[in-house]
């Protein structure tokens, strides 16, 4: 019986070093992205609900932005609070910000992809680049840098949306090295050529991709994913690519208490349900091998069988994986959470079983 546990070890650790090297490690090895300026008219599009504390903070740093052709799409998603007073305010000072205002319509309340939909309509550029009202760029070259991306053929762009650092906050290291962990396996997949997702604070597509798979119309009625399951429908190994340049980047405030970050996770598990069958299974393959490479690890050191190979075939894992995640980490500038990747890898991954559990006996909440 130990001797097939040591054998199905040893297939985990192969699994897990096919991941970290060859799969991750299209994006975590890469060279450094070469920018090429373009001067396409972008339309940066911002959908918010409620959210006047950050659009006064942050949308100024969109208007500020150093490119010579853009408009900003405020979208008013039936805010109860001062948003759309905020909205208007800026559309008033600025010739280049347009406003959306989205009324409550029994069939699609509270739909942010309802929302998205009107304001993608209501844009008057073919390329579009996102984020979230709770979102900022590092830098006044955050439209330029997306842009750069842009080719005849690449007319999809996943950009990297990180959260801030909060000093001292274990919890914080877990969430940003749970978004570094994504991006890579974003990235890698889609250099490889397989895209499965990107991610709304940060996502750039030329608008006629939106179009040609009817928008969010084949799962509207589900609450989430207007990000990551439309790239899942859209995206293919032709018309996709990343940026992953430092000022490329856009960060949000993560959540501060485990049971927050924890109902979040909850929700973005249960949208990864609905991709495609070789997403669900490259994704689910990955962390099932996470999960028995730490069982049986931990089995076959207990009974001390073939302790050496066993511990030899440990090493080598750790050392591959926190190479590869080390270069990752590197490119989108991450590299404090590194040094804590035994440890959180494995919070991570037993919160995850959690999650599975979980949502296997109740619905997460969806966002209201």
């Amino acid at each position: 019986m130990l001797l097939i546990l040591l054998c199905l070890f040893i297939a985990v650790v192969i699994i897990q070093f096919l991941y970290y090297v060859v799969f991750f490690g299209r994006f975590s090895f890469a060279k450094p992205l070469v920018s090429t300026p373009k001067r396409v008219p972008i339309s940066v599009i911002v959908c918010a609900k409620n959210e006047a504390e950050n659009v006064a903070k942050f949308i100024p740093l969109l208007i500020e932005q150093n490119y010579p052709d853009f408009e900003i799409v405020l979208i008013d998603d039936a805010s109860s609070d001062e948003t759309l007073d905020l909205f208007e305010a800026f559309e008033k000072q600025h010739s280049n910000i347009k406003l959306v205002k989205v009324e409550n319509i029994e069939a699609f309340w509270g739909n942010k992809k309802f929302a998205l939909t009107l304001g993608i309509k209501a844009a008057k550029n073919e390329y579009l680049l996102f984020t979230d009202a709770d979102c900022y760029p590092t830098s006044k070259d955050w439209i330029t840098q997306m842009s750069s991306q842009f080719t005849q053929q690449k007319t999809i762009v996943l950009g990297y949306g990180a959260y801030e650092k909060i000093k001292g906050s274990f919890l914080n290291k877990i969430i940003r090295f749970e978004t570094l962990l994504t991006a890579t396996q974003c990235f890698g997949w889609a250099k490889i050529g397989k895209p499965y997702m990107g991610v709304g604070r940060n996502l750039a597509y030329k608008r006629e991709e939106f179009f040609k798979v009817r928008g969010f119309m084949d799962h509207m009625k589900i609450r989430s994913g207007d990000d990551d399951l439309f790239i899942n429908q859209a995206a293919n190994n032709k018309n996709t690519t990343v940026c992953f340049t430092p000022e490329s980047f856009t960060y949000s405030m993560p959540k501060t208490s485990f049971k927050d970050w924890f109902a979040q996770k909850r929700r973005h598990i249960s949208t990864a349900k609905n991709y495609k069958p070789f997403d669900r299974t490259q994704l689910a393959t990955f962390y099932i091998s996470q999960l028995l490479f730490v069982l049986l690890s931990i089995i076959l050191l207990s009974f001390q069988f073939k302790w050496i190979i066993v511990l030899s075939l440990v090493g080598f894992r750790y050392i591959i994986a926190w190479i590869s995640m080390g270069f990752a980490a590197s490119k989108l500038k991450e590299k404090d959470v590194i040094y804590w990747f035994p440890i959180i890898e494995i919070v991570l991954i037993f919160t995850q079983l959690n999650i599975f559990i979980t949502n296997t006996f109740s619905k997460p909440v969806q966002w209201k």
